[in-house]
């Protein structure tokens, strides 16, 4: 992805973590890997580490709505990725000022961190609505999904009611990732308004380094889009970016480690 044209500028709507594994710093490092141009707009400060998140402090809504406002109104964006938002207030929010933005929305529904530490209290999950109604896709992981539509994601079959329901109600392609599923092999699958587009399998990477893999996987969907790519293609590089992060991981910490994200030289 490199050339003499500009790269493509991301705006990334996020917490920031203070290990550098996941948040808004996974999302600088997966954007610039692919040679896109960086922006932030960050939600929340976290104290965390590869044990758990010690402490959060949720950012006033004003001001997140002012970096946001910052980015598009000088530099623009091409497309837009939203991890965390921190409150429901800031959800409403950052609906009305991205409205007619741009087509490219990528939303990260993150409620819990990879640690199992709750980033998104009930109120902030009922929001999720709002911004899924502007979505160009959403990416949650299986129990994200069962929590944005209260129905069980235990096969295929279920999985795709459940992606049926957001996309039916909402109108935004759904990438339900298959992570946390049993077995070697685990499968994506891509849901738009004709149902399934797209499945992706592959064989499951054995490893305690997972930290931020749904902000790096979000980013990077973002980042492809950016560069005008079809959200199927978008997905699939972006999964291949991911999966070598992971088998690049530096093997920090005790607990869930970070990626590898500046070891990903080339997605061939």
């Amino acid at each position: 992805m490199s050339g003499d044209k500009k790269p493509p500028r991301i705006l990334a709507i996020a917490g920031s973590d203070s290990s550098g594994g996941a948040g808004i710093q996974a999302d600088i490092k997966t954007i610039t890997m692919l040679s896109g141009y960086a922006m932030t707009a960050i939600t929340a400060v976290t104290a965390q580490n590869t044990q758990g998140v010690q402490a959060v402090e949720v950012l006033p809504t004003d001001l997140v709505v002012e970096q946001i406002k910052s980015c598009l109104n000088d530099i623009g964006a091409d497309a837009i990725k939203i991890g965390m938002v921190g409150s429901a207030k800031t959800a409403f929010a950052i609906e009305r000022v991205l409205v007619d933005a741009t087509e490219n929305i990528v939303l990260d529904p993150v409620m819990v961190a990879t640690s199992g530490a709750a980033l998104a209290d009930e109120e902030t999950r009922a929001a999720f609505g709002r911004l899924m109604s502007f979505a160009t896709v959403v990416t949650p992981n299986l129990p994200e999904l069962e929590a944005l539509t209260g129905l069980p994601c235990g096969d295929e079959a279920q999985i795709e009611a459940a992606a049926a329901c957001i996309v039916d109600r909402y109108g935004c392609s759904v990438l339900a990732k298959g992570g946390h599923g049993n077995g070697e092999q685990l499968t994506d699958y891509l849901f738009d308004s004709g149902g399934l587009q797209a499945s992706f399998t592959d064989t499951r990477i054995e490893t305690r380094h997972t930290h931020g893999t749904g902000c790096t996987l979000s980013s990077a969907i973002a980042t492809f889009l950016g560069y005008g790519l079809s959200l199927e293609h978008a997905v699939r590089l972006a999964r291949g970016f991911v999966r070598q992060a992971i088998l690049q991981a530096p093997g920090y910490g005790s607990h869930s480690g970070p990626l590898g994200h500046q070891a990903v030289r080339d997605l061939s």
